[in-house]
């Protein structure tokens, strides 16, 4: 393998050295850049690291003056082989190119910060979700937007204390919501499940003066915010009060309320209600809360007397 790779070698040097002068100069000029670019970079690399301790540091001037070198040396040896490099267009053009593809996301960064400071998909203190990334916006910068976290292994939307720098691109690849404009306010649903053999509606009628005490004062300024959001964006609500639904699941009864709130107050709200519930439906005999369990039910002793089974004969 070694006397093949030497056989062609040689060959490819009696090539060049019985080449026309114009391009054995040419083939000589592009080795000479070659080596320049590369102890070039060395050099520089060298410098670097006599200076910087940081590896992440260190990461990104590596790969800066290696993108450098490879681009001013793709348009010096271009300009060495190709006539049209004496143009200054064609140059600036090819230079554009490189730059282009040696710096492309730092370009597409700064698109979409110009993009966010034009169409303001969202603002500082916002609180928004792009891809799987959700938290309160605290930096808009000109490569990247920075975010404290909320939810992630927190319940309720509440913050990790983790701060996410997310390059401003994303805005062009990934879905983003925003929590406070237009609309400022979410529907949260606390769910009741109490047992089919409780008062489920006088346990609704808990459930609605709960709602009222500590939601309904929202709905004014929900409708005030839903007026003007509505001139903006598709937005139709009939009714912003709280309510209560009901369903059956196989434990119980499932009672749902429904009411807005502040997306940075749903876990306070959620607790106030959650109390109340508790010290309403405590005061109750003839409510209780389900769970899953297991019982045995004689339908012919315990079920109504329209729907019970025949006994059995001889009993």
């Amino acid at each position: 393998m070694q006397l093949v790779s030497l056989d062609g070698l040689a060959a490819w040097l009696r090539a060049a050295v019985l080449a026309p002068s114009e391009i054995r100069d040419r083939l000589v000029s592009t080795l000479v850049v070659a080596f320049i670019f590369w102890a070039s970079r060395w050099l520089a690399l060298r410098f670097v690291y006599a200076r910087v301790q940081d590896p992440r540091v260190l990461y990104q001037w590596r790969k800066g003056i290696s993108y450098a070198a490879f681009a001013l040396g793709f348009l010096v040896v271009g300009r060495i082989w190709s006539p049209g490099f004496e143009s200054i267009s064609t140059f600036l053009g090819l230079l554009s190119a490189g730059l282009a593809i040696a710096l492309q996301d730092p370009i597409v960064n700064l698109a979409g910060w110009l993009f966010i400071v034009w169409r303001q998909p969202f603002q500082v203190g916002d609180r928004i979700q792009i891809g799987e990334h959700r938290g309160d916006v605290i930096d808009v910068r000109v490569f990247q937007f920075t975010l404290l976290e909320v939810g992630n292994w927190v319940d309720a939307d509440q913050s990790t204390g983790r701060i996410i720098h997310i390059p401003n691109g994303k805005i062009f690849r990934e879905a983003q919501a925003n929590y406070d404009q237009g609309f400022q306010y979410i529907w949260h649903e606390i769910p009741v499940l109490v047992t089919f053999e409780s008062d489920w509606r006088k346990a609704k009628a808990v459930l609605d003066e709960v709602a009222e005490q500590h939601a309904l004062h929202l709905t004014g300024a929900a409708e005030e915010q839903l007026r003007a959001a509505a001139r903006r964006f598709m937005i139709f609500y009939t009714n912003l009060a709280p309510a209560v639904y009901t369903s059956v699941t196989d434990s119980g009864v499932l009672l749902t309320l429904r009411y807005l709130c502040n997306p940075r107050e749903r876990r306070a709200t959620a607790q106030a209600i959650w109390e109340a519930i508790l010290d309403r439906l405590a005061a109750c005999d003839d409510i209780d809360f389900a769970y899953p369990s297991y019982r045995i039910y004689d339908n012919a002793a315990e079920g109504k007397r329209g729907a019970r089974a025949e006994p059995p004969p001889g009993q």
